[in-house]
């Protein structure tokens, strides 16, 4: 194969190609008929992508070849200094993925979680710069509640409480808006982004195709479990003294969780709709 017939077949890089969300942006950036690249930190094969082993903490060990459009699904917080080392002549356009959580979270309760957050917004305005610096496009993304049935950290460990309990408690009743949006969905949502002159040097919010309540995100999840709804609301006080008692049963998991199913966590998909077109699926779960 040439250099010019190599190129055109991998134009496209994607960092955390092993995630959720990368993983579908390969998938489609083949069906395309690209031939993209990928990099995470264990190698790969897979039909129709050139993988490579590199971690963001060590970029001075990357040996890519030219790419045009670089994705990167991985901790954003690691690409400020990683992006000299990817920058090329070639590239015309970085898509990072953050979350609407330096938003929604960025005031939290839990110290570590504060601290986290600080450095993806700061991570964030690096990356613009940085970018901005070398005449390079950007785009950065921040989905909301992120799922793909039995694969995701967010809806699919709810669906396993309600699997082995057979209900689910709500703090409140759980009034707080949602808008769970499918990895999937931002794949083909980032794609369009990178091709989009409008999208370029901007931010945006990606929700998805619905706006619930809590409430009735959880009974969605009934619903794909082929389970009769059954929830329980709880008062804040009463779920922030249990949660001392059972916390040992769930060591991921913090009080700040319970009490956010009575906050607002919803966004206007307007200007990514605008943009490129966004248009993610409504909320209807199935699991097997």
């Amino acid at each position: 194969m040439d250099a010019k017939t190599d190129s055109e077949q991998a134009k496209s890089l994607v960092i955390g190609a092993t995630g959720l969300t990368g993983g579908y942006i390969l998938e489609h950036l083949v069906r395309g008929g690209q031939r993209p690249l990928a990099l995470s930190r264990s190698r790969q094969t897979r039909t129709g992508v050139d993988w490579f082993q590199g971690d963001l903490e060590k970029p001075e060990t990357f040996g890519l070849p030219p790419f045009a459009t670089l994705y990167c699904t991985a901790n954003a917080i690691l690409l400020p200094a990683a992006l000299p080392y990817l920058f090329n002549p070639s590239l015309k356009r970085v898509v990072v993925f953050s979350s609407t959580s330096v938003i929604t979270k960025i005031d939290s309760e839990i110290v570590s979680e504060r601290e986290t957050l600080k450095k993806l917004a700061d991570a964030e305005q690096e990356i613009a710069a940085l970018c901005g610096q070398n005449s390079i496009g950007w785009t950065i993304l921040r989905p909301t509640l992120i799922y793909a049935e039995g694969r995701d950290r967010n809806i699919t460990p709810l669906s396993k409480l309600i699997r082995r309990f057979g209900f689910m408690p709500l703090v409140g009743g759980g009034p707080g808006l949602r808008q769970p949006v499918h990895a999937e969905d931002l794949a083909i949502g980032a794609i369009s982004a990178a091709s989009s002159h409008s999208a370029a040097n901007k931010f945006y919010s990606l929700p998805g195709g619905e706006t619930l309540t809590y409430h009735e995100m959880i009974g969605r999840i009934f619903d794909g479990l082929r389970l009769p709804r059954r929830t329980i609301s709880i008062p804040p006080f009463l779920w922030k003294a249990a949660f001392v008692i059972a916390k040992p049963l769930f060591p991921g998991a913090n009080a700040a969780m319970g009490t956010r199913m009575m906050k607002d966590m919803a966004f206007d998909s307007t200007p990514a709709a605008d943009d490129f077109g966004w248009k993610p699926r409504m909320f209807n779960p199935t699991f097997d």
